[in-house]
């Protein structure tokens, strides 16, 4: 173990202890050391976050420590462990350390190693990369408003965030119906002749050609601020007035907008108010139950309710509430990778948790204004979390429904092709093309919860005979399971052939030639009129045909996962289909620029007939020459 000083507090000192294999006398972790007691002993008692590594060189933990000492030996305790942390330590074979100065640092590094990482063992939040805004261009003549995401570079004012992209839009085109401020982009705008269809249907008064003067234009973007900071009730006071001084005037048509204004305000407030609550705030609840969390996040700004979200964290199993929450937050809100993230100054949480205070410090550090987490409300703000929890709950109760329905489908198939244990992985192949043109495989991946579109996959094939779906198939089962093989990874338990016998001998030969025994293949076909209750299973071992009844949940899982790997294919297809057309085929051929390409077309009237040149008629055109013209001819007749 080495130890080193450091300079500046964003200096971290390392340390790092392989542990060499050897036999173990511990039944509970198999994979540990004899030196593990010599690392243990040597190990600094200073705060900072260790990484386990396996005999693969992959990190499989990461976590952080007030005291490393005390928090790493933990996890080595004869009794008293979780099945998930004996699984876990009985494959380590490497601990690396990092100290830091604090632990604020600490829980920092944590969470950007986690996210780069993506630890099978840690608690894992798949979130949106940043949050949408409202934008009003307010340093403008004619201020626009518009849907944001991404870094806040322009100059300007964001209204959010908001939970969704749906939730933006839904307030933009409430605002063009209660005040007409321009939302069309910049470019369009300044090109403007005459005024567009949005002044017609009057949602908009038309800057662009001058329609509007510029205070009354300037009154509709307060009012529109005003609206967006939850300042509902002064508006209407404001629009009341002026609905009162135009009836006295007999401006009954202006006087009617205004009513018309107040009105669709007076409903919106309906939906969107929360309370007189004029801070902005975060409500969030988690439940949990049968090794599935799910946590529920409402976003209020300035008294507005501006929509939820649910999140359900990976590895939630055998983890307590205050884990859970604690992971979560920190996750959530800290890091310095996203900066963007918007903290508000209170967040309320259903449940107690240990890193709160030291949480608290980093997001005012990271937020630079001070940042409170509470889970002991009254009032209304306890009716905020009870409607959170009630959230979390319906939207767990929903998932667990699906996900039970899903074991079921496993549980069923496992009877129905006698497998010895329910399949945990399914896979299944698809190939697309049209007529033999820019031919896809697909591979989609399914487990126990559904569908795991991270570990979908495509290949492009290439170097066969257009058409020839065989040597596709072979081709593409060849590229996935040469590299699964050799980097050791997961194999499926179930492989799905989409085909009858042909492609499903074709995964045999596969399998066979790299030796892979332990997946059972079966290939299912279309049913005569393609109707669904007549499709047929083929079994690779026994060549026998099985038709399960049409309301088989085992077979409408295979049907599930053949559709899934059907629309993937022809997906993927088309994208290359289209992207080849776009493409000239005398784009491919080095040492035949743009202005060659284009005279080579106007010379012999089109593509079609350059294919047909022979050299010398090739060789004639100006800038060609008998070198170039044979390397055009041989792309064509060569290929």
């Amino acid at each position: 173990m080495h130890d080193k000083s450091t300079e500046s507090p964003n200096e971290k000192i390392s340390e790092k202890l392989s542990l060499e294999k050897a036999p173990s006398k511990k039944k509970q972790f198999p994979a540990l050391l004899f030196e593990l007691e010599i690392f243990l002993k040597n190990l600094t008692t200073r705060p900072g976050v260790y990484r386990m590594i396996d005999a693969n060189e992959i990190v499989i933990y990461v976590g952080k420590a007030k005291n490393l000492k005390k928090r790493v030996g933990s996890y080595f305790r004869k009794s008293g462990q979780s099945p998930k942390t004996v699984v876990m330590v009985s494959q380590i074979a490497t601990i690396e350390i990092v100290i830091t100065h604090t632990e604020s640092e600490a829980l920092l590094l944590e969470n950007n190693l986690i996210k780069t990482y993506k630890p099978r063992y840690n608690i894992l939040l798949r979130d949106d990369k940043s949050y949408p805004y409202i934008f009003l261009s307010d340093k403008d003549k004619f201020p626009r408003l518009a849907f944001h995401r991404g870094g806040r570079n322009k100059k300007g004012r964001y209204f959010g965030p908001y939970p969704n992209g749906h939730s933006v839009k839904n307030s933009l085109n409430l605002l063009q119906k209660l005040f007409p401020v321009r939302q069309c982009e910049d470019s369009f705008y300044k090109n403007r002749s005459r005024a567009c269809l949005q002044y017609q249907i009057k949602r908009c008064k038309a800057p662009c050609v001058t329609l509007v003067s510029k205070e009354e234009y300037a009154e509709d973007v307060r009012h529109t601020v005003l609206f967006l900071e939850g300042k509902s009730n002064q508006i209407i006071d404001e629009l009341i007035s002026g609905m009162d001084q135009a009836a006295q005037k007999l401006e009954y048509e202006k006087a009617a907008i205004y009513r018309d204004q107040i009105a669709n305000l007076r409903r919106l407030q309906e939906k969107q108010y929360v309370s007189n609550e004029k801070g902005d705030l975060d409500v969030i609840a988690i439940e949990y139950h049968q090794g599935v969390a799910c946590i529920q996040v409402f976003f209020i700004r300035d008294g507005l309710n501006l929509g939820n979200k649910s999140f359900f964290p990976k590895n939630a199993q055998h983890q307590n509430i205050s884990e859970l929450l604690s992971a979560f937050i920190a996750q959530f809100y800290i890091s310095s990778l996203n900066t963007d993230r918007f903290i508000p100054a209170t967040i309320l949480v259903s449940h107690p948790f240990d890193d709160r205070q030291i949480i608290e410090t980093v997001l005012f550090e990271q937020s630079g204004h001070k940042v409170e987490i509470k889970d002991k409300v009254r009032g209304e703000r306890a009716r905020w979390l009870q409607m959170a929890q009630t959230n979390a709950q319906t939207a767990l109760m929903s998932r667990l429904s699906n996900r039970a329905s899903v074991i079921k489908r496993f549980e069923d198939l496992q009877d129905a092709l006698k497998m010895d244990a329910m399949p945990e992985r399914l896979e299944c192949f698809d190939i697309s093309h049209s007529s033999g043109e820019a031919t896809v495989a697909s591979c989609v991946v399914f487990d126990p919860s559904g569908p795991l579109k991270s570990d979908y996959r495509r290949f492009n094939i290439d170097n066969i005979t257009p058409g020839d779906d065989y040597a596709a198939m072979h081709q593409a089962l060849t590229r996935r399971y040469t590299k699964l093989a050799k980097s050791e990874a997961k194999l499926p338990d179930l492989l799905v052939i989409d085909g009858g016998k042909g492609q499903v001998k074709q995964a045999t030969e596969v399998m066979q030639a790299l030796q892979i025994t332990s997946v059972q293949i079966i290939g299912i076909t279309k049913g005569e009129g393609r109707k669904a209750e007549l499709d047929t299973l083929l079994l690779s071992e026994t060549n026998e045909k099985v038709i399960l009844p049409s309301n088989s949940k085992a077979m409408h899982l295979i049907q599930h996962i053949r559709d899934e790997a059907h629309r993937f294919a022809i997906t993927g297809h088309k994208n290359r289909r289209a992207k080849a057309r776009k493409t000239s085929q005398l784009e491919k051929i080095s040492g035949l620029g743009p202005k060659r390409r284009q005279l080579l077309l106007k010379q012999f009237g089109g593509l079609q007939e350059v294919t047909r040149a022979g050299v010398e008629d090739l060789a004639k055109i100006s800038g060609i020459s008998k070198l170039l013209a044979q390397k055009i001819y041989d792309h064509f007749h060569n290929r």
